[in-house]
């Protein structure tokens, strides 16, 4: 574990663990990890001038007649892959990615966060966010066979995956990353690993490492760690609930002990943001066709935008206030999925946050019924609307919202936007297993 805060301190780390090569990491504007390796000899100049590379080549990134691009290494992301062999070992730092004269490039979705976290402490806030990353473990990529039939909590031997996710946890502290706890999830083979809270763009680079581990680690066993939302029909799908709070002057902003749910007027304008903009970036936390296959009733996953603080049937949830734990005053929201790319659903809920505390949005009624046991005209009656239905109607919705446009920017906004209606064509006109069996003995 390393605490690097600049150029020199990471060059001095290679040099005392001989460090024989060091990844530069970004990702596209899905999420996608890339990456590039460069000598040791190469970092003082990575650290002055950045490293240039082929942006065209690079989803979403720029057209191929402006294509040249810089990565910048974070010196502060510095540390060592704890999954490769430890005899010359190999370490990895994010980038930050910009034009070639030095500004700063906004199809970067590490960029697009960064801007938010600036507008946030501009009014003098620090977003921190404590994501919960689900993923299911296979026997290959190829086919989605369960290596256990346990449940929620299950112990072993229903539970077969305890020791990958030990080895998993081992090697995410080895990398300066702080675990809560871990578990076997509902469904078969599925499981979760909580990671503590942390400042929003150092846990987008937690959450994007704890992807390469989970599935290395992962590899390692024989197995197949797959952060798919919905592989196994029938069964819960993976989500990533998002715990967010905004903390200011070093105290949480969210907490206020005179309110009935013990949330200040900034937290409830923060909350009815995101209600209010849950369809605008829902096709940011859930940018998958599959990803709808999870938003349905029945299986854990939140579809009606409302809030409350003990029923799990609504979009968002505020735990319960402990005394004397003001600080952990938060709000849970349930509908992301961990195959979002984390930089952009990090930066669209707190835009829709700050939105509502900006506009000074009125914090609708909390539901604590079971809002899935409920029928069409009482969802109606109490003005409970759903989440978008489907890939398609959610870029509907980001298309049309400006919100969003001003939180992605343009360039980022057309793309994504023009990526999600290419998946949505080649899904829609797909002919799927399910339609030839239906369909071909009949028709």
């Amino acid at each position: 574990m390393f605490n690097c805060k600049n150029g020199d301190d990471v060059i001095r780390a290679v040099k005392e663990h001989n460090i024989s090569f060091v990844q530069f990491w970004f990702v596209d504007i899905l999420g996608t990890l890339k990456s590039f390796q460069v000598t040791p000899k190469e970092l003082e100049a990575a650290f002055e001038e950045g490293m240039g590379f082929d942006g065209s080549s690079i989803l979403g990134f720029t057209r191929i007649e402006e294509s040249d691009m810089v990565a910048y290494p974070d010196a502060t992301t510095f540390q060592i892959c704890s999954w490769r062999p430890s005899d010359r070992p190999v370490a990895r730092m994010f980038c930050d990615i910009k034009n070639p004269d030095g500004t700063p490039y906004e199809g970067d979705p590490r960029y697009i966060l960064r801007k938010l976290i600036e507008k946030a402490a501009q009014k003098g806030y620090t977003y921190y966010v404590g994501p919960e990353l689900e993923f299911f473990l296979f026997t290959d990529s190829n086919n989605p066979q369960a290596i256990d039939s346990g449940g929620y909590f299950d112990a072993p031997p229903l539970d077969m995956g305890n020791d990958v996710r030990r080895e998993i946890i081992f090697a995410l502290e080895k990398m300066g990353v702080d675990v809560e706890y871990s578990h076997h999830e509902v469904a078969p083979s599925q499981h979760e690993i909580d990671l503590r809270y942390s400042e929003a763009l150092r846990m987008a680079d937690i959450a994007m490492t704890y992807k390469v581990v989970v599935k290395e680690i992962a590899r390692k066993h024989g197995y197949y760690a797959t952060f798919m939302p919905k592989p196994l029909f029938g069964e819960n799908g993976s989500g990533m609930h998002v715990h967010q709070s905004l903390f200011k002057n070093g105290k949480n902003a969210f907490f206020d002990a005179n309110d009935p749910h013990n949330l200040s007027s900034e937290a409830r304008s923060y909350i009815a943001g995101l209600l209010k903009h849950a369809k605008e970036y829902t096709c940011i936390t859930n940018q998958w066709v599959n990803s709808y296959k999870r938003l349905l009733p029945g299986y854990e996953a939140p579809v009606y935008v409302a809030w409350a603080q003990c029923n799990r049937s609504s979009l968002i949830r505020v735990p319960m206030y402990k005394p004397g734990k003001e600080q952990a005053t938060r709000i849970e929201l349930r509908s992301p999925d961990p195959a979002a790319n984390p930089y952009l659903c990090f930066a669209a809920t707190l835009g829709a946050g700050l939105e509502g505390i900006e506009k000074g949005y009125e914090l609708p009624a909390a539901v604590e019924e079971n809002i899935f046991a409920m029928e069409t005209e009482d969802l109606t009656a109490k003005g409970i609307e759903s989440l978008p239905g489907s890939l398609h109607e959610a870029v509907e919705h980001l298309e049309q919202s400006e919100l969003m446009k001003g939180i992605l920017g343009d360039h980022m906004h057309s793309n994504f936007v023009n990526n999600k209606r290419i998946e949505w064509d080649e899904y829609r006109t797909h002919v799927s297993e399910f339609e030839l069996r239906k369909y071909l003995p009949i028709l």
